[in-house]
């Protein structure tokens, strides 16, 4: 089942709720006063797609890995 975010328009609280489409499809009717959030789903990793860079200290350490390790498979970024 998913997680639906709600916003309340009465007092701008923003709270999740997880139920059934056809669950869902009913708490809209019986609650007018909130909103549905949209919002992009959270799929993946962030440094795989590129959003956020690896820190240095895990670049060093896998450098480090290598250098120490011959034959190791890991790769440097």
């Amino acid at each position: 089942m998913p997680i639906y975010q709600y916003k309340n328009e009465e007092t701008g609280e923003v709270t999740d709720h997880y139920m059934s489409i056809s669950s869902m499809e009913e708490f809209e009717k019986e609650n007018p006063n909130m909103k549905k959030v949209i919002h992009a789903p959270a799929i993946g990793d962030a440094v795989r797609m590129g959003v956020r860079k690896t820190d240095e200290g895990f670049n060093d350490l896998l450098k480090s890995i290598k250098k120490n390790k011959p034959g190791s498979t890991i790769k440097t970024r």
